[in-house]
């Protein structure tokens, strides 16, 4: 613990906010050692760094001889180096070791630290030096990425992944966020901001003519980010647009994305032949942003009530128009089901908790949503890492925990003192009211580990416990500072308020009902820190405004080596693992014989559990294993996977212990129904949630359909792609052969696709015609079209070209004029697909997740209607795939069953995929060509660390 001390070491108090003349921080050791330096307690190693497209094999990275401590992780190795060491590879400014990275930011700190003010002494500098390293060393926590990627170095030094905007009812002001929120595009980061200060298409301007409203406006932004992200940006630009619900444009507003899919859809099921560039589609909008729709208490007791709700025109507050509140709600579910757009967010319950309301209303969220606050604002983050305070034992260290809370805050607020801003007015905010976002990873882990099943009282009690300590000794820690350097320049003016939430965060933890001796022990610490942080508050106030939220922690919960990221739970019981050397292997979680050791099973139990686990990829009918037990081992993925209410109750167990709100997607399954969202976004505010997301499997339309229960089924005895074992006879084709030419265009780039076939077998052959005659682009295809022509008369399968080139991306991309490939991400995924749609079998198209457009039609049909998907059902109600395919269409080849370990995969994504016998709803890395997994909401690469629009 650290205390505020006077120049003669007294103990000293301020009154009303102001800082104690030479009033210091005192450090205490926590973690290291006396008279030995973190660096020298490790044992550190040199390794080779080489990072290759897992599509193609082509090297996107290498730096060798790096050096790290010998427990991280080969993965951690590779995104720390790739990512954060600054410096042009090759050259001697290039950072070559974990030491180098670490010193860079810390001592940083430590000097920004005793330039403001903030030590007592040289030794208790040295001392927060040496603590801060030890901790980033051995993973106890990290800082979000801009701290890494700026702090130390000649670039301007931006410590803030999270920022929110603001737009007024004015051109000057719309262009101007145009062009701010470019600029944060531009250095990596993404912007939240509220439209509902524009005027609404239904209201008049002052020359009299009529507003275009905020969703016009949208398109410019949308297109801004769009040419950003095609500049050379390894990731989306990532943005969140919020519309309060008493907007008159909100109608127009849910339905936006809904309407852009259904554009899609209809271009992709009518079979239209038509120019990409024609009048009936210019482009597919408004798909570089998060959409949420801000509601109010007045609108949700309305659509309790089944009652009318008012719209208002912006400039004078009068309502203009006046809709149903349940019919606008289920508009909203409806949209969502369709493409996972609008979220939600709650706007009562976010202003309820605000602790600056004096200085202006939360209206906005950063784009993942778990940073609110001021317009105009930003948000640093950090993230510890909850598996490194478990001890041998099962219990929780709560006492190591509030000590380690304590070293990061001051840590984070230094920060703010040095750092630079986007634009000026972001810069003034921050520093006024200093928002910090402290949070946490691998919760999911740490509850398997102690036996708690994730969807459970147990478990909801725990994370509760622990979230409610964090935020009671970040604010207490926060309130010691105010006394050494001052409260937040906006705190006199909003001191009240400020106190109030605090109280209310204290009531909260009063009424956590601990069932545990783990549970009862965080949570006894909690209340007497609670109980310190509003007697230290009431004398000096608190130095920031905000101090915690749930982040996503993608790329940081990589380089802590966590099993899990935020607040989610695992994502599958086994996972793809990378070997020094090179090389990988699929693994059980560690945390599955830790769980199992917890719950009271011998080692003989443990080691049978855990290879029927490493065998199946679930714990259904797993030696031994008692029923009661199976709860634990549920994940967010898989043969028992976590219940939606389940994700929802989780975020409403621990929301009343964070400043902000949460990051998190609720996902649910494919055959989910309207009503289901509907319910889910109701229970988010009942739950008392500031934010809500959900995602329905397969919803996007350019995303493949999964091959349902048949498949499900099948996984065991089937892989996705299985091994067949032929001999190498080649079976030249006849003289005379049936065939067949398809012309195609990809992205505006046109062609030709000619396919033979041997008269009662199957594909033979396949010419392409690509780029002018004479062109390298034409040589290549001729040259490709050779060597797959050969492979098939060799016997390999053309399912398994089909499974290697589909979802492989690279330019020209994008709408196809082909009603049953609507979009392709690369000429070959086009290619590919076609040939299997004319020549292989419903069976194994369903596998593959590649569908006619009757096909799909179909299949959403029966989704819609609630019902599960039946595969024979479903190909007898558009005809047999036999029927609609080539007469000489290969009859299914005798198979040789796999393991699902036996199949070369390059993510924990595609090992489940293997398992599950069904594509998983992710995009593959644009960096480094694996397939992402959730992450919060966005997604995480495993193998480079990229994510899709989260720091």
């Amino acid at each position: 613990m650290t205390e505020t001390v006077g120049g003669s070491g007294k103990k000293t108090a301020t009154r009303n906010g102001a800082g104690a003349k030479n009033a210091k921080l005192k450090v205490e050791r926590v973690h290291t050692t006396e008279g030995v330096h973190p660096y020298d307690e490790v044992t550190w190693e040199h390794r080779d760094v080489v990072m290759t497209n897992w599509r193609d094999g082509s090297v996107n990275f290498e730096q060798r001889g790096v050096e790290f401590p010998d427990f991280w992780s080969v993965n951690a190795t590779n995104i720390v180096t790739s990512k954060y060491f600054r410096g042009a590879v090759g050259t001697p400014q290039r950072e070559h070791s974990l030491r180098q990275l670490i010193d860079r930011v810390v001592l940083t700190y430590v000097k920004a630290g005793v330039e403001h003010g903030y030590f007592g002494t040289d030794a208790d500098a040295e001392l927060f030096e040496h603590e801060l390293t030890w901790m980033l060393l051995h993973q106890v926590f990290s800082f979000n990425s801009p701290v890494w990627f700026n702090v130390g170095t000649s670039s301007p030094q931006q410590v803030s992944a999270c920022f929110i905007l603001s737009v007024d009812d004015t051109m000057e002001s719309i262009l101007n966020w145009y062009r701010e929120e470019g600029l944060i595009f531009k250095g990596g980061s993404g912007a939240g901001l509220n439209l509902s200060r524009i005027r609404s298409s239904k209201e008049l301007l002052s020359s009299g003519g009529t507003a275009s409203g905020p969703v016009s406006f949208m398109r410019g932004a949308d297109a801004s980010a769009g040419t950003i992200k095609s500049g050379g940006a390894t990731r989306r630009a990532a943005k969140m647009v919020v519309l309060d619900v008493d907007h008159p444009d909100v109608e127009e507003f849910i339905e936006t994305k809904a309407r852009e899919e259904d554009k899609v859809r209809a271009l992709r099921d009518a079979g239209f032949d038509m120019d990409l560039g024609g009048k009936d589609i210019v482009s597919v909008q408004y798909q570089n942003a998060n959409n949420s729709i801000r509601v109010s208490d007045e609108f949700m007791h309305a659509y309790e009530d089944g009652g009318q709700f008012g719209l208002r025109a912006r400039m004078t507050g009068e309502v203009i128009e006046h809709v149903d509140a349940k019919s606008l709600f289920r508009k909203l579910a409806k949209a969502a089901w369709e493409c996972a757009d609008p979220g939600i967010q709650y706007d009562g319950t976010i202003n309820d908790w605000h602790t600056t309301p004096e200085s202006g209303r939360i209206t906005a969220s950063n784009p993942c949503s778990e940073y609110m606050h001021l317009d105009n604002s930003s948000c640093n983050l950090a993230s510890l890492n909850l598996m490194k305070f478990l001890s041998d034992d099962g219990s929780f260290n709560a006492g190591l925990f509030a000590k380690s809370v304590e070293l990061i805050i001051i840590a984070m607020d230094i920060s703010i003192s040095f750092a630079d801003f986007p634009t000026p007015s972001i810069g003034e905010t921050t520093r006024d009211f200093r928002q910090l976002g402290i949070g946490y990873a691998n919760l999911g882990a740490l509850l398997m580990a102690t036996g708690h099943a994730y969807d459970s009282e147990g478990g909801r009690t725990l994370a509760a416990s622990i979230t409610s300590l964090m935020q009671a000794v970040a604010y207490r820690r926060s309130a010691e500072l105010a006394g050494v350097v001052g409260p937040y320049a906006g705190y006199a003016r909003n001191a009240e308020a400020h106190q109030r939430v605090i109280r209310k965060h204290a009531a909260a933890n009063d009424s956590i009902r601990a069932l545990h001796a783990n549970d009862a022990a965080v949570r006894s610490l909690a209340t007497r820190e609670w109980q310190r942080c509003q007697e230290v508050g009431a004398r000096h106030g608190w130095r920031n405004a905000q101090a915690s939220v749930l982040a996503p922690t993608g790329t940081i919960g990589l380089m802590m080596d966590c099993d899990t990221t935020g607040i989610e739970p695992d994502l599958a019981l086994v996972k793809f693992k990378k070997l020094v050397g090179g090389g990988s292997m699929q693994i059980v979680n560690q945390t599955v014989p830790r769980a199992l050791r917890a719950l009271g099973y011998q080692e003989e139990q443990v080691e049978a559990i855990v290879e029927y686990i490493g065998e199946h990829g679930h714990v259904v009918d797993a030696p031994g294993l008692k029923l009661e037990h199976y709860e634990v081992f549920d994940c967010a993925m898989g043969d028992r996977s976590i219940a939606p209410m389940g994700h929802v109750r989780m975020m409403a167990a621990v929301q009343p212990f964070l400043s902000g709100a949460i990051s998190k997607t609720v996902n649910m399954p494919e055959t989910a129904t309207v009503e289901e969202v509907e319910e889910i976004y109701y229970q988010g505010w009942k739950m008392g949630l500031k934010a809500l997301a959900i995602y329905r499997d397969n919803c996007k339309v350019g995303q493949p359909l999964s091959a349902g229960k048949s498949a499900k089924a099948s996984s065991e005895a089937k892989a996705a792609e299985p091994v067949i074992e032929y001999r190498p006879v080649r079976k030249r084709l006849p003289k005379k052969r049936p065939s067949q030419t398809v012309s195609f265009t990809v992205g505006g780039a046109e062609g030709y696709l000619h396919a033979g076939s041997y008269p009662d077998d199957g594909l033979g052959e396949i010419f392409v015609k690509l780029g002018k005659q004479g062109s390298t682009l034409a040589g290549v295809m001729d040259a490709f079209s050779m060597s797959i022509s050969v492979g098939l008369q060799y016997g390999i399968p053309l399912e398994f070209y089909v499974s290697k080139f589909q979802n492989l991306r690279f330019e020209p991309a994008g709408m196809t004029d082909d009603p049953d490939v609507r979009i392709a991400t690369s000429v070959l995924d086009y290619l590919f697909r076609r040939l299997a749609l004319d020549y292989l079998p419903f069976e194994k198209r369903a596998q593959l997740g590649i569908f006619t457009a009757d096909e799909r039609t179909a299949q959403v049909a029966s989704d819609y209607n609630g019902g599960d998907v039946d595969l024979e059902g479903l190909r007898t109600s558009v005809g047999s795939a036999e029927q609609s395919a080539p007469a000489n269409a290969p009859a299914p080849a005798p198979e040789k069953k796999s393991k699902p370990q036996d199949v070369k995969v390059g993510s924990s994504t595609e090992l489940l995929e293997l398992h599950l016998g069904k594509a998983a709803d992710a995009p593959l890395c644009m960096t480094c060509g694996t397939k992402m997994r959730p992450a919060g909401s966005c997604y995480l690469c495993e193998g480079c660390g990229s994510t899709s629009g989260c720091s």
